[in-house]
């Protein structure tokens, strides 16, 4: 049975007299204080399957801490598994024995099995000690929205029609080895797909792009075929491997239907097709195509954070869809005065959030001073009572950019490297927690 502690733990909590090291200790002391938290964390260990590999398997405990590890120093499962063998500040911090040696497969399996809602548990815990510590207490917020890529390269149609097929051909293969020496009537048409894959990308012209897209399409729509067939064939076997086949298949066939469609609607019909009804990834189809103001398209989703004068970020929310920023004010308020018991004091947002609604509505709700970057046809009076109080909310709410950077370059917020929705919003809440609780420490420290 897996535990939820390590047993005699204190025996190897050695941490090196270094800025890092006593950074660490500092964050294990207050992980120690939170008992309850691993709880979560072994409830979540017990779901989909996760197996308490070995003798027992790692501990709660160490699956969480060896999580924050990975977000606080921006590891990959590989170097993680090295630093927890090589350090003895990385060992300590994460309360393994000087016996164990956890493979990357085994950090992956556990640190990925830990879901959002329990990390957004565990800030909330964090909150709550700021709050007692009177280090943070969400009477003065600001709010500002970003974006996280998905783990996908940029998306075009002719890439997709060529991971359509790459895919079909894969799946394919596997159906042919499940088959044996009855064989299946295919043909791989692999390399037909990449070579007009690649001459759509530097074909000028829209004609001759256009004849290639036809070329695409109906080497997609013949390897579709083939894969419908072979899963004819097969669709009378009992074999476990066939049934975890045409569990794929029945995954990936409206996936790649639907991408031979938004492809001939929007080139070969020349037909605008929604944001809303477009994939951009085969791989990631919980993607969302997100454009904010003039810049760049993004793939991935919105994410609306609120943070406090300590700079921690006191609530996040992974949004669906492209949303606009003056429809969330609203709810972000209602979920902060959820946890505080009461609205803010003063509150500062970006010029998107601005409405006159959102205005009224947030005075009703008990916030004082409400101050939005840009007016937006609002007047400095009946935002906040001074002119003087503007300036300062408005200049507090430029600080939450420093604290988005920070997460973006230090903290691996800036494109998630887990694949699909829940280990999208896993990803990012564990990214916050290991913020919120290096900040919490560093701000104990003073």
């Amino acid at each position: 049975m897996r535990q939820e502690r390590t047993v005699q733990a204190s025996l190897f909590d050695l941490f090196a007299e270094h800025e890092i090291g006593r950074e660490l200790k500092a964050m294990s002391d207050w992980l120690d204080e939170q008992c309850d938290l691993l709880d979560l964390v072994a409830r979540d260990l017990c779901r989909g399957g996760i197996r308490a590999t070995g003798r027992q398997g790692l501990p709660a405990e160490a699956v969480l801490r060896c999580a924050l590890l990975k977000q606080y120093r921006q590891l990959s499962y590989q170097e993680l598994a090295f630093h927890l063998e090589d350090s003895a500040s990385f060992r300590a911090f994460a309360r393994l024995p000087w016996a164990w040696s956890p493979q990357k497969s085994v950090l992956q399996k556990t640190i990925s099995a830990i879901r959002a809602e329990s990390w957004e548990a565990i800030n909330r815990a964090l909150l709550s000690n700021a709050r007692q510590a009177k280090r943070e207490d969400g009477t003065v917020v600001r709010l500002d929205s970003t974006v996280t890529s998905a783990l996908m390269h940029e998306p075009s149609d002719s890439g997709l029609l060529w991971d359509a097929v790459r895919v079909m051909v894969r799946l394919l293969k596997q159906a042919d080895a499940v088959v044996g020496d009855a064989g299946l009537a295919w043909c791989d048409h692999r390399r037909a797909a990449k070579k007009r894959a690649r001459r759509i990308q530097f074909t000028r012209g829209r004609p001759n792009r256009v004849q290639l897209y036809r070329e695409l399409i109906a080497i997609a729509r013949a390897t579709l075929a083939y894969l419908r067939q072979a899963s004819e064939r097969l669709a009378v076997a009992t074999n476990p491997l066939v049934e975890l086949w045409q569990v794929q298949v029945c995954h990936y066939r409206p996936l790649i239907e639907r991408i031979i469609t938004q492809s001939e609607r929007r080139v070969l019909a020349g037909e605008p097709v929604p944001a809303s009804e477009k994939l951009v990834s085969l791989f990631e189809t919980h993607a969302d195509i997100i454009v904010k103001g003039s810049r760049d398209v993004e793939y991935g989703h919105k994410l609306n954070l609120t943070t406090g004068r300590s700079g921690m970020i006191l609530d996040l929310v992974v949004e669906t869809g492209n949303p606009a920023d003056s429809d969330r004010l609203l709810p972000m308020l209602e979920r902060h005065i959820a946890f505080y018991g009461h609205a803010p004091r003063q509150a500062a947002a970006d010029g998107g959030f601005a409405t006159r609604n959102n205005l009224a509505t947030a005075k009703a709700w008990g916030v004082r001073d409400m101050a939005f970057h840009k007016k937006a046809g609002l007047r400095i009076e009946d935002m906040v009572k001074s002119n003087w109080v503007y300036r300062k909310l408005r200049n507090f709410r430029a600080g939450i950019e420093a604290g988005i950077s920070c997460l973006k370059r230090a903290y691996g917020l800036a494109r998630c490297t887990w694949r699909g929705l829940d280990h999208f919003k896993s990803y990012v809440w564990s990214s916050v927690v290991a913020y919120n609780l290096v900040l919490l420490t560093r701000l104990n420290r003073t």
